[in-house]
């Protein structure tokens, strides 16, 4: 008779009926792009707020430095620090010319071409590590990542044929997208919903120095994702009846607070303005629209849904008493502001060398003419740069291609001049120079395939007086955009501190947990709940989130400042950071009075 009931145990979970509570959970990854933690109220983002509520809420959470999208998602994606995935900001230097970024040295990877060149280029995979939607796909799972062009498909950039992986970005239709399945655009076809996704319209309009940009949401754009997300991909998954795994993609606020017209030229009201409010209530509309398909396919209770945003953000300001370049004129940039490029244009006028655009076929730049996307070739040969500016914002990378130590010293010497400085970070390789940190304090020194940058520039931040400053940063911006407008990027807390909560099976209930957290983390958590055996290639990595899971242990935690050795002129860079076990979390660094959140000064155990 044991026999007998034993035999029908197995039949049933063959047949999938007993054994529903033995099948790995699925998983969706909401990532609301560039949200401020500060901001997820019940006024502004409701959902948000409720399920961090009812599930956790990670009250002491961190955005990889350089606190940009690609760098964020690479972290999300693999479960490893940057010095290993090589994504050290939205735009590298490569080494060679990508021919979907038009050939230029230094391109800005939220493309689908460009991620294809470069990990054709990095041996097939310029990550150098595994993606958890990958390996979920290889494991059985259904996978999707739909959204935001560049980082949704990080997650499975090695898959380009639309096959196995659902992906839908602002491509998708469009020439370079990558394709939809035939299925897949057949089933598209039963909802109504069109192949080709809508464009950003009104909302992609950044404006001028003397045209406000935009005040629309991404709205149309987002509703189509969400569209796509509620109606076509969770009946297909739920129809499959095997786990699935779905990243969605907010642009929103992001793209909104970079381009909101709200405060053009002007600190105040910033990122805080009608405009970007009206994109954190779009990205937290498209949470509620999964959560409730999730509710009517009857998918809630078998689903973790994990929040997070990349990073935080800030309102640029484009002001500088010491730059060179801001003493110049410039086409369409306002008397005495800083142009889009005034970090190569300061560092090619200090060494004496002249500058060429990357993004214009290696242009020579004249007096009066700055770099179209604010990155710079500098010395005598545009195809071999003695140094290589990739500007990406509130922080920037400087390459020195023949790790010149002397050549890298006089670099040194020249930004920490500047005021719009505010700490810096050298290659290891290229020994200790006063005032600054290693790359490797920061986790930038590890397997990464893509070339490392000599210097990491962080630029000057502060608040400008609200309750809390980290919803109401300012920072200095290498950027197209203008000052009142939104970026991050710096190491400002500002922009470390992210959005982080989970709701679902695996997570505990009505938790705050104050345990430092990261967007690495949240690879190896997602990695452990799919049980997932992803091998790691590089040791940069984050850890399992045990404190906020069901049964979890709560690990313990310490603060810690790192200073450096003063330069002449008695500058030091900073560092504060936690540790869980060997886990880093980086909350702010800088010069000392020239970032915002930065501690000079603690009694934590484990300071130094």
């Amino acid at each position: 008779m044991r026999r007998v009931i034993v035999a029908c145990l197995v039949g049933l979970c063959a047949s999938g009926a007993a054994c529903a509570e033995t099948r790995p959970h699925n998983v969706i990854l909401f990532v609301a792009d560039g949200l401020r933690a500060g901001m997820v109220n019940p006024q502004s983002a409701p959902t948000m707020d409720r399920l961090m509520k009812t599930g956790v809420r990670f009250t002491n959470t961190h955005s990889m430095f350089p606190t940009f999208t690609m760098p964020n998602a690479t972290a999300m994606a693999t479960g490893h620090m940057l010095g290993d995935t090589g994504q050290f900001g939205n735009t590298i230097y490569t080494a060679f010319p990508v021919p979907g970024a038009g050939d230029s040295l230094t391109p800005f990877l939220e493309s689908d071409p460009v991620l294809g060149d470069v990990d054709e280029h990095f041996a097939g995979n310029y990550l150098n590590e595994e993606t958890i939607l990958k390996a979920t796909r290889a494991k059985g799972f259904s996978t999707a990542s739909i959204g935001k062009l560049g980082p949704s498909l990080v997650f499975d950039h090695t898959e380009r044929t639309g096959q196995y992986n659902i992906h839908i970005d602002d491509s998708t239709g469009r020439a370079g997208g990558i394709p939809l399945g035939d299925a897949f655009r057949a089933r598209l076809k039963e909802v109504n919903l069109p192949d080709q996704a809508p464009t950003r319209g009104a909302n992609g309009q950044a404006g001028t120095a003397e045209t406000p940009g935009t005040v629309a949401a991404n709205v149309e754009q987002q509703g189509y994702f969400a569209a796509v997300a509620t109606k076509a991909v969770l009946p297909l998954f739920k129809a499959r009846q095997k786990p699935f795994v779905l990243v969605f993609w907010s642009r929103d606020p992001d793209g909104t607070q970079h381009n909101q017209g709200d405060s053009l030229g002007r600190l105040v009201p910033g990122i805080n303005g009608p405009t970007s409010l009206a994109s954190i209530r779009n990205a937290d509309d498209n949470l509620a629209a999964l959560q409730a398909a999730l509710r009517e396919q009857g998918l809630a209770e078998t689903t973790d849904v994990v929040l997070t945003s990349d990073h935080g953000f800030s309102t640029i300001s484009k002001e500088s008493a010491t730059s060179f370049a801001a003493s110049q004129t410039y086409k369409g940039v306002p008397a005495k502001q800083l142009p889009p490029g005034f970090l190569a244009i300061d560092l090619a006028h200090d060494l004496g060398m002249t500058l060429f655009d990357p993004d214009a076929k290696g242009a020579k730049l004249d007096a009066g003419v700055f770099p179209s996307r604010a990155n710079g070739l500098i010395g005598s040969d545009p195809a071999k740069p003695d140094v290589v500016v990739a500007a990406n914002g509130g922080s920037d990378l400087v390459y020195v291609p023949s790790n010149d130590k002397a050549l890298a010293r006089k670099v040194v010497e020249a930004l920490s001049r500047q005021d719009y400085v505010s700490g810096l970070f050298v290659s290891d390789s290229l020994g200790a120079i006063p005032g600054t940190l290693p790359l490797s304090s920061i986790a930038l020194n590890g397997s990464a395939l893509t070339p490392m940058p000599a210097i990491v520039v962080n630029f000057r931040s502060f608040s400008t007086g609200c309750a809390d400053p980290t919803t109401c940063g300012v920072e200095v911006s290498d950027t197209t955009l203008q000052q009142g407008q939104g970026m991050h990027g710096s190491f400002a807390r500002s922009d470390t501190r992210n959005v982080m909560g989970a709701v679902g099976p695996s997570f505990r209930g009505g938790l705050e947990s104050d345990i430092p957290a990261s967007n690495a983390d949240l690879g190896k958590t997602i990695a452990r709940i799919l049980d997932l055996d992803i091998p790691n290639k590089g040791k940069l990595v984050g850890r399992v989130l045990t404190e906020a899971m069901v049964n979890g242990a709560k690990p313990a935690a310490q603060k810690h400042i790192r200073r450096s050795e003063p330069d002449a002129a008695g500058i030091v860079t900073v560092l504060n950071y936690q540790t869980v076990g060997e886990t880093r979390y980086f909350d702010a660094a800088g010069y000392p009075g020239r970032t915002l959140g930065l501690i000079e000064e603690t009694h934590a155990a484990g300071g130094h």
